[in-house]
């Protein structure tokens, strides 16, 4: 009985460290806003990171503390790199995730369930009160997109917007 109950004790514990390794992995807040380091582009549905000598404009975005961006859409031609300058006018932290609907609403459940995990991938900006933050973001298809600060409250308070891409 005591061998049982050690092996499910380590079986729960070596379950519990993976879960924690793959969460703190896919989100955080370790660098949030910090150095992001060089990445590899990878596809997405709602375009690729940018590199900064593609930028065709620059948008600046803000971030207040009553749950909006301004401006909360933005119209982009097909092809183009958008450098997104955010500033936090606020007192808390804000963020900007680009995405799609679907990703971000599975993205803030995880927010709500995991508060304190660590992310930081290319369509993503997180800004410290006062702070700014930057998002390089090649739109190479086109398409309605959404944006979101997905911290939890700010989501459902909100704190939303839209990037539509046309072809000409």
């Amino acid at each position: 009985m005591k061998t049982r109950r050690k092996f499910l004790a380590t079986s729960l514990l070596a379950v519990d460290s993976l879960l924690s390794t793959r969460i703190s992995f896919a989100h955080g807040n370790a660098k949030h806003g910090g150095d992001k380091q060089p990445v590899n582009p990878e596809q997405q549905d709602w375009g690729i990171a940018g590199g900064a000598r593609e930028v065709s404009r620059t948008i600046p975005i803000t971030m207040t503390d009553e749950m909006r961006f301004i401006p909360d859409r933005i119209e982009v031609r097909l092809g183009e790199t958008i450098r997104f300058l955010h500033h936090n006018v606020g007192k808390v932290m804000h963020e900007m995730v680009l995405g799609t609907k679907p990703t971000l609403d599975e993205h803030a459940e995880l927010m709500e369930r995991f508060p304190d995990m660590e992310h930081d991938a290319p369509w993503m900006a997180h800004v410290a009160p006062g702070g700014n933050g930057e998002i390089i973001w090649t739109f190479n298809r086109p398409g309605d997109f959404d944006f979101a600060c997905l911290i939890p409250g700010h989501y459902q308070a909100g704190m939303v917007g839209r990037v539509v891409v046309s072809e000409s």
